[in-house]
């Protein structure tokens, strides 16, 4: 029964090793430049200024 034990503990591990590289991958995708997160403020806050009055 034991194995038992060891095997889950491994399974989980592998899961939480797989979330910690998923989460890794999709940091590395929406790394923007400085000057990529100042256009899409810009973007947006010309976005706002056209729908208020």
């Amino acid at each position: 029964m034991r194995w038992w034990k060891i095997l889950g503990l491994a399974g989980v591990a592998g899961v939480a090793a797989t979330g910690v590289a998923i989460a890794r991958a999709e940091r590395r995708r929406r790394a923007y430049t400085p000057q990529e997160i100042k256009e899409r403020l810009r973007d947006r806050v010309e976005g706002n200024r056209e729908v208020t009055p």
